[in-house]
């Protein structure tokens, strides 16, 4: 064993093993000097040498007095080493020292009386520079200073992160003592998963060297448990004059008013930004169903990690609310959630009816006008907000923390509310997110009134539309004949299309599709007044160019109203088509063996301009063949050429079908789109033999 493991083991050293050099008595630069009893000089180390300037073959042997005094200190020092010989008893102090060089140096000293095995007394003299000394004494005192009266927090930990300093103003953010830090690990004081990081960077320092400046740490302490602080956390690796690493000096400030202020700016533009994406995104069509899953989309996940938006079914259904007595009926509209979870099995699936209890959200809502906000959520309180207790339970599984309801007031007055809760985000709501939420709620509701009476309107004009239109028969004397209406899809509303079948004499058939620009029911209004003063002008027995004419004239006095058409008769006996068209797009003839084709007329200006001259032309029409007269609402769409479009029409109708009522049903499925902006009417004529039955 050698002889520094042994010293290690009698000094009790619990890693069995001597622990490295300090650098301190290097930077103090101690040294050692032995007198004998009659002051001669016995012993000079090398840091005497570094401290005085005298070799050690220059100072042994030598009067210490002599060698080391000036001639007016000699008589003091003398005296004091008579006296530590004499009485035993040490001595420390500065005293002035002549250096070789001849200057005088104050140097600060320990002496003591040491005996050897014969009973020989010798002086021990510890020296090192008074300047140094003091420089030491001045740096401790402000590092203890700071350490102990600095508001910011400062501590020491050694290699293994076990405290060995803390000063007062850490162990109060930590809310443990002094004391109690002491020997304990970092991760003792501070168990928080935040801190887990913290305790990483220290591993990092230690073994890189490379100081962490300013990291951002969130997190709770003892000493504030139910609020969270944050700190900027700096890591230095502290070295002695060697080299060697003695731990992590950590130093933590407070900057938890700057953390907060920050965050509430940013939850600031989130506001704005969810109020300038509520904005654009919230009311983009007159759709009751789209616009509340606009409103769920803008505030999930930004504000709520769930979302239900419920109308009330009398607006839905009549358009106004139905204040009866009982329990109010909602329908959900759209329900949205962050991420899969099973709390969103308990929420009311779109498309069903439901009824809340009287202490439910929603139903607070109804009654009182005013939203309602839930910043903790225990169990009492979600079974207030759930359907029943099987859907309390889901959603305390989903760790369902915190609910809002907020009413949805159109013109002043409820059509329904809107539910939002916080599951996985671990922030309750506050009054500054209820009144975002109100903000946006108060938006979607006008949108979504505007849809549902949107919906109204639309839904009497088609009705209206409709109850215009002819219910032909699907035969005429040499015609099989099919006709078909459909009212735009997205975005607008019922518009002028129509179509007619006029019996006339001789077998004959007229043939009849118009289109009244606009929409709405003063659009369906006009094509009703067309289409009976066409009826009445086929039975005058007038060729088409005429019919135009006097349609022409008709149309001026709806004004500010127009309209394109085209009319053709059809004579079975002859085998002619007599067609005239006013600004609209051309017919298309499909002839039996022979691709289909776009009727080459002159177009003619729409009716109600008053200017137009209109055309009859005789196109031959033979049984077999079919003619195509549709509006412009199955061609022409936002994006695509029309030149393009009637290309795809005419390839549509080159592989013939059965029946002309399969003809139209492939020529709506195939160029009618799922958000179609237009309405459109399409009447399909097959030629057929007279005697066909």
């Amino acid at each position: 064993m050698s002889r520094a493991n042994q010293l290690s083991e009698q000094a009790g050293d619990p890693e069995g093993s001597a622990s490295g050099p300090s650098a301190l008595m290097d930077v103090l630069g101690v040294a050692a000097v032995l007198v004998e009893a009659d002051g001669r000089i016995d012993m000079w180390s090398p840091q005497a040498e570094a401290l005085l300037g005298y070799t050690g073959d220059e100072a042994v042997g030598q009067y210490a007095a002599e060698l080391l005094l000036h001639p007016e200190h000699r008589q003091a020092g003398m005296k004091l080493f008579a006296e530590v010989m004499e009485t035993g008893q040490g001595w420390a102090g500065s005293f002035p020292v002549r250096h070789k060089d001849g200057s005088t140096r104050i140097v600060e000293f320990r002496n003591m009386r040491l005996t050897d095995s014969l009973g020989d007394h010798y002086a021990l003299g510890l020296a090192t520079d008074r300047a140094t000394v003091q420089q030491m004494e001045r740096e401790v005192a402000l590092s203890s200073q700071l350490v102990t009266q600095a508001p910011i927090g400062l501590s020491v930990l050694d290699t293994a992160l076990r405290y060995v300093a803390v000063n007062g103003a850490l162990a109060s953010m930590h809310g443990v003592p002094e004391a109690d830090h002491l020997g304990r690990h970092f991760r003792e004081i501070l168990p928080g998963a935040p801190f887990e990081t913290a305790e990483n960077q220290m591993r990092e320092v230690l073994e890189t060297g490379r100081p962490v400046v300013d990291e951002q740490v969130v997190g709770r302490t003892r000493a504030d448990p139910d609020r969270d602080h944050a700190w900027a956390l700096s890591l230095y690796r502290l070295e002695d004059q060697v080299g060697h690493v003695l731990g992590i000096a950590n130093v933590v400030v407070d900057v938890t008013d700057r953390y907060e202020a920050a965050r509430q700016a940013d939850r600031a533009q989130q506001r704005l930004r969810l109020m300038a994406d509520g904005s654009a995104r919230i009311g983009t069509t007159l759709e009751v169903e789209r616009t509340a899953k606009e409103l769920a989309d803008v505030l999930v996940p930004d504000l709520a990690d769930m979302i239900a938006v419920d109308i009330l079914d009398s607006v839905l259904r009549t358009g106004r609310p139905d204040h009866g007595v009982g329990p109010a009926l909602f329908r959900a509209l759209a329900v949205k959630t962050a991420y899969p979870t099973g709390a969103s099995e308990a929420i009311i699936a779109p498309g069903h009816l439901t009824t809340y209890h009287a202490d439910h959200p929603a139903a607070h809502c109804l009654r009182t006008r005013k939203p309602l906000l839930i910043t903790h959520l225990d169990k009492s309180e979600l079974i207030r907000i759930a359907a029943d207790d099987a859907a309390a339970g889901l959603l305390a599984q989903a760790g369902v923390h915190t609910d809002m309801a907020v009413p949805l007031i159109a013109r002043g007055e409820i059509i329904g509310v809107m539910g939002l809760a916080r599951a996985r985000n671990p922030q309750p709501f506050d009054e500054d997110d209820l009144t975002l939420a109100c903000e946006l709620a108060s938006s979607a509701a006008l949108s979504i009134d505007n849809a549902v009476l949107h919906q109204h309107i639309r839904t009497a004009a088609e009705t209206l539309q409709r109850s215009l239109l002819p219910r032909p028969s699907p035969r005429r004397p040499g015609l099989e004949i099919a006709a078909r209406y459909r009212p735009a899809v997205a975005f607008s509303e019922v518009g002028g299309d129509w179509y007619d079948i006029v019996p006339l004499s001789g077998d004959r058939t007229a043939l009849a599709v118009g289109d009244v620009m606009g929409s709405g029911i003063p659009a369906a209004t006009a094509m009703g007044r067309l289409r009976t003063a066409t009826s009445t002008l086929a039975d005058l027995d007038l060729a088409p160019s005429r019919i135009l004419t006097h349609l022409d004239k008709i149309t001026q006095g709806l004004d500010p109203y127009i309209a394109t058409c085209v009319y053709a008769v059809h004579d079975p006996h002859a085998g002619r088509l007599q067609v005239a068209c006013a600004g609209h797009l051309p017919p298309v003839l499909v002839r039996a063996g022979r691709a289909p084709e776009l009727l080459d007329l002159p177009t003619g200006t729409p009716l109600g301009v008053g200017s137009g001259h209109f055309e009859t032309s005789a196109v031959a029409m033979n049984p077999g063949d079919q003619l195509v007269l549709y509006t412009d609402g199955l061609v022409e769409t936002r994006d695509d050429p029309i030149d393009e479009r009637l290309e795809e029409l005419l390839r549509l109708l080159s592989p013939p079908c059965n029946s002309a009522e399969e003809t139209c049903d492939r020529l709506l499925r195939e160029l009618r789109g799922p958000a179609d902006h237009d309405d459109v009417a399409l009447l399909i004529a097959r030629a057929r033999p007279l005697t066909s039955p």
